[in-house]
């Protein structure tokens, strides 16, 4: 018997005060998951629509975070 991984690729985003958040791919989009939060914020059909969300939900005049892929 074979056992098959599935790898879904992961980004973590990163602020000024440290890990803000993070992207997963699955097959449903990209999910945001918050710092901390013990839900994931929602799922985005793209990349750029689910850094803006992430974006969107840190602390009101955040600076861009920083995307490293993992």
């Amino acid at each position: 018997m074979s056992t098959t991984e599935t790898h879904h690729p992961l980004w973590v985003a990163y602020g000024a005060s440290g890990v803000a958040g993070s992207i997963r791919k699955d097959d449903g989009g990209y999910t945001v998951t918050m710092a901390g939060a013990s839900e994931a914020t929602g799922t985005y059909p793209t990349m750029e629509i689910a850094k803006s969300a992430l974006h969107s939900h840190m602390t009101p005049g955040s600076d861009w975070p920083m995307f490293r892929e993992h």
